[in-house]
C-alpha cells in the first residue's frame, strides 16, 4: 500500500461515493465512465483493498474499508478547503486571532471603547488581550507570543526604540496632568500650594519619576517623593485621600471630572505641557488590516482624552 493515497483519485473515489454511480460521477467530473473505472481500480491496487462492490444492473455498495476511506477522505478534503480559505485570508492580510498586549490603564480606560467600535469590522478575526507592561511585552513581540503590543514611553530616550526586532509606530500623546486632592477652601491648587506637600510618583529609576524631576528641575522645585508606587490606581487614591500630589495620566482623569478629590493643579505659563507618548510595537513585515483599523480608534480615543 502506498505511504498516501493519490488525491485526485480519492477525489473520484468521493465522487462515485456521492451518487452512487461510476457513469453519474463521469459525468459530474467530466470524465469518460472507463476514465472513472480506472481511478477506482488503481486507488484499490493501490489501497490493497477492495473499496467497492460491483454488481451488474445495482448501485454500487461500498465495502467496509470503502465506508472507512470515504468518510476519512471526506474529513481530508474538508480540512483542506479550511486550509486553502485560511491561506487565502493570509495572502490577504487578514487572520484569524489578534493577541495584544496593553499596559494596565490602556486596557481599562482605552480599549472597552476601542474593541466596542471595532468589532463590526473586525470581519471574525478574534482579539485575545493580555495585560503587560511595556518592558515585560518586548520580549513577547520578538517570541511571537503577541502580535501587538502597546506601549508607552514617558521620555524619548526611553525603550521601545525601532530596532530589527521590532516596528515601533506611535499612536499618540496622553496629557499628564498634576493633581491634588481635596483643600478646605474652594480656591484653586496652585504649584506653590504643593511644594510643601508629599509627592507621589514611581521608584527612583521609573519613566515617569525620571521625567517629574526632568520637569521639576526645569521649573526650579524639588518636589519631595515620599509614597512612591508602580500602580496608577493607588498614586490616584493616596492623592483623593489627601495625603499626596502627583502627575496622573487623563484617561484614569476622565472618570474623575466630576470628583471634589480630585483637583488640577493650575501650573505657571512657564511649565511645560507633560505627556506619554503611546507606542504600538510590532514585528517587521506587512500589518494586518485590522491592526491598522485597531491602532487608527486607539489614535481617536487618545484624541478625545486631550480635550
Amino acid at each position: 500500500m502506498k505511504p498516501q493515497p493519490d488525491l485526485k483519485l480519492l477525489s473520484t473515489f468521493l465522487s462515485v461515493v456521492d451518487r452512487g454511480s461510476m457513469a453519474e460521477a463521469a459525468a459530474a467530473l467530466g470524465y469518460v465512465p472507463s476514465a472513472v473505472s480506472q481511478h477506482i481500480a488503481a486507488l484499490e491496487r493501490d489501497m490493497g483493498v477492495e473499496l467497492l462492490v460491483r454488481r451488474p444492473g445495482s448501485r454500487l455498495i461500498l465495502t467496509a474499508a470503502g465506508r472507512s476511506l470515504a468518510q476519512a477522505a471526506g474529513t481530508l478534503f474538508e480540512a483542506t478547503a479550511r486550509f486553502q480559505d485560511a491561506a487565502a485570508r493570509i495572502a490577504d492580510r487578514e487572520i484569524a486571532e489578534l493577541r495584544v498586549g496593553a499596559y494596565p490603564s490602556a486596557m481599562s480606560h482605552l480599549f472597552p471603547g476601542v474593541l466596542a467600535a471595532l468589532r463590526p469590522r473586525s470581519r471574525g478575526a478574534r482579539i485575545r488581550l493580555v495585560i503587560v507592561e511595556t518592558h515585560a511585552g518586548l520580549p513577547r513581540v520578538t517570541s511571537g507570543d503577541l502580535d501587538l503590543l502597546i506601549a508607552y514611553r514617558y521620555l524619548p530616550e526611553d525603550p521601545p526604540a525601532p530596532s530589527a526586532d521590532w516596528n515601533v509606530t506611535s499612536v499618540g500623546h496622553e496629557p499628564l496632568f498634576l493633581v491634588a486632592g481635596p483643600r478646605p477652601d474652594a480656591r484653586p491648587w496652585e504649584l506653590t500650594d504643593c511644594l510643601t506637600m508629599e509627592w507621589t510618583s514611581g521608584h527612583a529609576r521609573s519613566p515617569d519619576r525620571r521625567l517629574l524631576h526632568r520637569w521639576a528641575g526645569e521649573l526650579g522645585i524639588s518636589p519631595e517623593v515620599t509614597l512612591e508606587t508602580e500602580d496608577l490606581h493607588s498614586m490616584l487614591a493616596m492623592i483623593r485621600a489627601g495625603l499626596a500630589v502627583g502627575l496622573i495620566p487623563a484617561t484614569l482623569l476622565g472618570e474623575h471630572t466630576d470628583d471634589p478629590r480630585v483637583r488640577r493643579v493650575t501650573l505657571p505659563p512657564e511649565a511645560a505641557p507633560l505627556h506619554r507618548e503611546v507606542l504600538a510595537v510590532s514585528r517587521p513585515g506587512p500589518r494586518p488590516p485590522i491592526v491598522d483599523e485597531l491602532l487608527a480608534l486607539l489614535g481617536e480615543a487618545l484624541t478625545l482624552v486631550t480635550r
